[in-house]
């Protein structure tokens, strides 16, 4: 797949730079809600063939996926979640108060998998703690199987990045994955899987 090389981005009054090919390329706003308040709707609340458990180091993640915002991006990460993709897989960028970044098979945040890259589907949800969202390059259109995690708020990726699902428990286990850019030493997913495929 081809390297992209980071690339440095000036935002209005929030100034991050440095991000890899694959990367959200703005900086979070330092509010905090909870993971509690981004309910789905829909009719995917609840739906066990639209929810992902993401096995951490320190507990299980659920994620709830949203089929009616981003119905190629969940159908992309349920199929690669199916043949076992991400288990293993490095978090290579966490930002603290930003988000936390994964699903690269090089660790590098220049990878992907061997499908096709996806069109954005770009929605009016807004990027808050917990919400899953499709890491890309400067393209729209490049994304394929890195996804980020919020810690917090970002306004700043609205409108500007797919969203397809949100953490609906265990929050604080991602929270607790190791930080930086990337991490001296990485936490990786252990194993993930749709709720239907649960051992």
């Amino acid at each position: 797949m081809q390297t992209f090389k980071y690339l440095a981005v000036l935002m209005l009054a929030v100034g991050l730079a440095a991000c890899s090919n694959n990367a959200p390329i703005a900086q979070a706003s330092q509010e905090t809600q909870t993971a509690g308040s981004l309910a789905p709707t829909g009719g995917t609340a609840n739906d066990p063939s639209n929810t992902l458990i993401m096995e951490l180091k320190t507990g299980k993640v659920t994620i709830q996926l949203r089929p009616d915002l981003a119905p190629k991006h969940v159908e992309r990460i349920k199929t690669l979640a199916s043949q076992g993709f991400y288990n293993g897989l490095k978090f290579h960028r966490v930002i603290p108060g930003f988000m936390a970044q994964t699903g690269d098979p090089q660790g590098t945040g220049a990878g992907g998998s061997s499908l096709p890259d996806l069109p954005a589907e770009f929605s009016g949800i807004p990027f808050e703690r917990g919400t899953l969202g499709a890491a890309r390059t400067t393209n729209p259109n490049s994304a394929n199987s890195q996804f980020f995690i919020c810690f917090t708020q970002a306004p700043n990726l609205n409108g500007e990045y797919t969203v397809f699902g949100k953490v609906v428990d265990g929050m604080q286990h991602v929270d607790q994955i190791a930080k930086g850019e990337p991490p001296p030493n990485p936490d990786t997913i252990i194993k993930m899987y749709l709720a239907t495929a649960a051992p």
